[in-house]
Formats: structure tokens, C-alpha cells, sequence
């Protein structure tokens, strides 16, 4: 099984390669292959934003895998089943823009680990200058927020994940 430590690097990397807008990341290394493909928008093309020093040497702390540490088929399958939690997914119901708070500033509608309720409003999808207020149609624990403020979301894109009760 993948130890804690391993785990927190492989997180450190989805969190430095969401920050930079990579869309997509590959990593061969003895016998460990990681493959990273966010759903969304493709990455904009990113111009000296991107800190290729900062990676490599996440990489390299990486401790490498050997036939001994490599997970095991049933240790990986329990390793997703962990990490693929069923949470429940707010979704967009309109394209346009999202918005965490009612206006520039102000604190956002719900953080992560807030608490809410069917109803409660969760953020604002801005479309054709109409302020959407897009609430919660579940009770429970805001355990994501996915997308981004001033981000423009499609239709049916989740917005939150939220761990029901």
C-alpha cells in the first residue's frame, strides 16, 4: 500500500499542477507511472508562469518505487476506493461566470468544511448580467470547491463537492 507520505506528495503535485493550469501531467519513474488529467477547460498556454524548478524538484523528492514499495493491485483499488469518496457534485445550471461572494471583497457565500443546508446559497453564476444565485440541493459538509471565482463555467459543470449527510 502507498505509505502517507507518498500520498502527500502525490497531493502536493495535483495542487502545484492546478495552481499552474496544467491540464494534463505525465510522470514515469522505475515502476511508478502517474497520469493526471483534469476535466475542464484545457490550460491556457502559460508564458514564465510556470515553475519547471519548482516541479523538478517535487520530482525528485519523490521517493522512487521499487518492486518491493509498488502498490499492489488490491492496495491500489483500495487506494481509489478511499480516494473516490461518493460525494455529491453542485453542478451549473447555466454557462457563465462563477463567483464565490455577492461582490469583489466580500467574504465567500461557503468555505470548505462549512456546514449547509437544501437551499442555501453557495455562490453566483453571472449570465448576461444576471446575478444567478446557485443554491444547495443537498444537506451536508462543503468538502471541494472546483471551480474558481471569476472562472466562466458550462453548463452541467460541478461547482462544489459536498459530502451529504
Amino acid at each position: 500500500m502507498m505509505d502517507r507520505n507518498k500520498l502527500e506528495e502525490l497531493r502536493e503535485l495535483v495542487d502545484f499542477l492546478k495552481a499552474n493550469g496544467i491540464a494534463e501531467f505525465d510522470m514515469e519513474q522505475d515502476d511508478l507511472k502517474v497520469r493526471i488529467k483534469f476535466a475542464g477547460e484545457p490550460a491556457a498556454a502559460l508564458a514564465g508562469g510556470f515553475d519547471m524548478a519548482h516541479l523538478s524538484r517535487l520530482m525528485a523528492s519523490a521517493p522512487a518505487a521499487t518492486p518491493a514499495t509498488a502498490p499492489s493491485p488490491s492496495a491500489a483499488a483500495e487506494l481509489a476506493a478511499e480516494m473516490e469518496e461518493k460525494l455529491h457534485e453542485v453542478k451549473s445550471p447555466i454557462v457563465g461566470t462563477f463567483y464565490e461572494s455577492p461582490s469583489p471583497g466580500a467574504p465567500p457565500f461557503v468555505k470548505i468544511g462549512d456546514h449547509v443546508e437544501v437551499g442555501q446559497v453557495l455562490c453566483i453564476v453571472e449570465a448576461m448580467k444576471l446575478m444567478n444565485e446557485i443554491e444547495s440541493d443537498v444537506a451536508g459538509e462543503v468538502v471541494k470547491r472546483i471551480a474558481s471565482s471569476g472562472q466562466p463555467v458550462e453548463y452541467g459543470q460541478p461547482l462544489f463537492a459536498i459530502r451529504a449527510r
